[in-house]
């Protein structure tokens, strides 16, 4: 979970904040929850190992203004051992309003681009992301 605060040039003409810096904020999200599951991405790509987006969206359900502060919530909702999907909620810290949801789609490739198998190359992380898809699912 992160809290952002946003500076004035995150705005758009409308006085909310820019669409393109949701996208950035899933990512600052996704790279702190993989870290926080000991598969920090630094490590990843240490061993070889890369996460590209495959696909991303978002779903702007209320606006972001200047001075409002966000809570990012991120989870596995998906993981296979060579592709994962992650979720997120964007809700106001004061209010608990739902202000964006969010999903990515990665896949894991070594450094030729070919895919990976977490399972068989690195068990250590295979069951982390398989652990934090349980706990999520234990959690609804």
């Amino acid at each position: 979970m992160t809290d952002e605060g946003f500076a004035l040039w995150y705005q758009d003409q409308m006085g909310c904040v820019h669409h393109s810096n949701y996208i950035r904020w899933m990512e600052e999200a996704r790279v702190n929850l993989m870290e926080q599951m000991g598969c920090g991405y630094k490590s990843m790509e240490a061993s070889g190992i890369m996460s590209p987006v495959l696909e991303v969206h978002c779903q702007y359900r209320s606006m972001v203004r200047f001075d409002d502060h966000v809570k990012i919530h991120v989870w596995v909702k998906e993981y296979n051992a060579i592709r994962m999907t992650l979720a997120y909620e964007m809700r106001d810290t004061a209010t608990g309003e739902l202000k964006t949801t969010g999903e990515s789609r990665h896949c894991f490739l070594d450094t030729e681009g070919r895919p990976v198998s977490l399972k068989r190359s690195y068990p250590q992380w295979d069951t982390a992301f398989r652990n934090a898809v349980r706990a999520q699912d234990a959690r609804q």
